[in-house]
């Protein structure tokens, strides 16, 4: 499916209308630059899209700076609030049930993976080729400008794999912040996940999986960004023990 618009005599490509959820905890440091990136980049290629903000519990002005930057938005825009903090699993699963358009995709604050990616991901669905598709940085390694520091790097790898004995999945990089779903088709695995933590992509795709969905790993351009609200030691066990219980549950 393809959409064109014609400005000052010229035709653009435009992407088909979806909702891009964006969760934030304390990133009141960005989350104003990136709301003006995310907002451009709608109002240029998918007007009809909306932008949905999941406020998880934020204890700085993380909240407020979103607000002021919604209120002037050319879009359709929302602000979801969840207190107390419950997990970004908790916060992306709130915007993707509260979005209204036909595909729902969800983006890191820090926009890791650029939004000009975007199309990657959305037109596979719109076309009807795909159920889920999301970003990965392990396909090609060469779309990745800046790296992570090399031991957390190494520790996504390891972790992957791990996923991939333990759940059967047969994919390589299951934790980038950049998937989109049909909604309709993905509604019901939405409502019946319960991991609320990091671990939740992997949850999604199993149950995903196991429903028989078309599922598309795609190869897109990457850059770390400082600040990540992952604990290394912490919560690299915590998402390990998650995925070590959905196999339980099988």
């Amino acid at each position: 499916m393809t959409f064109f618009s014609r400005f000052n005599g010229l035709t653009t490509l435009m992407l088909p209308p979806f909702s891009i959820v964006i969760p934030c905890f304390n990133e009141e440091a960005r989350i104003g630059q990136t709301l003006r990136v995310t907002l451009d980049y709608l109002a240029t290629n998918a007007p009809e899209s909306e932008l949905i903000v999941v406020n998880d519990g934020s204890t700085d002005a993380t909240a407020a700076i979103a607000r002021e930057r919604l209120n002037s938005a050319q879009v359709a825009t929302r602000l979801v609030e969840n207190f107390p903090n419950r997990g970004k699993g908790a916060a992306v699963r709130s915007g993707l049930l509260a979005a209204q358009r036909p595909i729902g995709l969800f983006s890191d604050a820090d926009l890791s993976t650029p939004l000009e990616e975007t199309p990657k991901l959305i037109e596979p669905i719109a076309n009807s080729e795909v159920d889920i598709a999301f970003g990965s940085r392990a396909l090609d390694r060469r779309l990745i400008g800046v790296h992570q520091p090399w031991r957390r790097e190494q520790a996504g790898r390891v972790f992957n794999l791990l996923v991939r004995l333990a759940t059967g999945l047969a994919f390589w990089d299951t934790q980038c912040g950049f998937k989109a779903f049909r909604l309709d088709t993905c509604r019901p695995i939405l409502k019946a996940a319960r991991i609320d933590g990091f671990a939740f992509d992997v949850e999604l795709l199993y149950r995903a999986q196991r429903e028989g969905f078309r599922i598309r790993e795609v190869p897109v351009r990457w850059n770390h960004a400082e600040g990540s609200k992952v604990s290394f030691f912490r919560d690299s066990l915590r998402m390990l023990r998650e995925v070590i219980a959905l196999r339980a549950q099988a």
